[in-house]
């Protein structure tokens, strides 16, 4: 982490991630695209996803999370700064010529060499099906269906947990507790994701959550009674009954709606086994 002589107000809490182990500021450009900004409006420009807009200009880096190179070797050419996801980023130089990004875990270096595929030695930053994986090992970019690429554990400092290999199924704990079955045959990567300090970081001022995008937010309770179900009352009124947002819509409904997959789970993120 890194700290800031208090010369302003705003650098006295100012605590950011370190870019030391960063080798390069310049990304690859055969691997950047355009980001089309929405500010949260739909098609008809109505704001549909508040608190979004503004911030700082960026590319989209490609990311391969398939890893579907197998058995073609790959050297660590550089650590790289992603702007759109709390990670760091690897480039990668394949023996072929081919050039992909993908989420650096913890331990990756610089010159080191990669590798995906069935028989991908057990090393950090390769990429295996679960069944070849050994059990008790820290994985992420952890596939749902084989071949669409990792879905899961992608964010700074996540891994999860390969616990037992039961036939055609896998089970792994998640970062969120939930215990669940998963094909045997998809892929994940060993390790865990790397930048594990990102969470302690304190922006210091409200200009930094602009950079990225995010514009304030006002208490229900602030706000007028035509304007919010908390609003108005005599000082500071206590919200009575149920929580509810702007719309009137009940706050803490559950949201989950594919149902179909519950099978697979074996204790939920609350710590409940599921009844089968």
């Amino acid at each position: 982490m890194k700290t800031y002589n208090p010369v302003t107000p705003t650098l006295r809490h100012t605590v950011l991630v370190s870019k030391d182990g960063i080798r390069k500021n310049t990304p690859e450009k055969s691997l950047l695209k355009k980001i089309q900004k929405h500010s949260g409006r739909n098609s008809r420009g109505v704001i549909t996803v508040r608190h979004q807009g503004g911030g700082v200009k960026r590319m989209y880096r490609m990311i391969d999370f398939k890893r579907d190179k197998y058995d073609i070797p790959s050297k660590v050419f550089s650590i790289e700064y992603d702007p759109n996801r709390s990670a760091r980023i690897a480039l990668l130089h394949y023996t072929d010529g081919e050039k992909r990004y993908i989420i650096a875990p913890v331990d990756l270096k610089v010159g080191m060499v990669v590798l995906s595929g069935e028989n991908a030695p057990i090393e950090v930053g390769n990429s295996l099906p679960l069944k070849n994986i050994p059990i008790g090992s820290e994985i992420y970019n952890i596939e749902l269906s084989k071949g669409r690429g990792g879905i899961l554990v992608r964010s700074a400092g996540g891994s999860a947990k390969l616990q037992s290999v039961e036939g055609e199924m896998a089970l792994i704990k998640l970062p969120s507790g939930e215990v669940r079955y998963i094909r045997a045959e998809n892929f994940a990567s060993l390790g865990r994701v790397g930048n594990t300090e990102h969470g302690n970081q304190k922006l210091g001022k409200a200009g930094r959550s602009r950079y990225l995008g995010i514009r304030p937010s006002v208490r229900g309770m602030a706000m007028h009674p035509n304007q919010h179900p908390h609003g108005g009352g005599e000082g500071k009124g206590q919200v009575g009954g149920i929580s509810k947002d702007m719309w009137g819509h009940r706050r803490g409904t559950k949201t989950r709606k594919n149902k179909i997959t519950d099978k697979y789970i074996l204790i939920t993120r609350k710590g409940r086994r599921v009844k089968k």
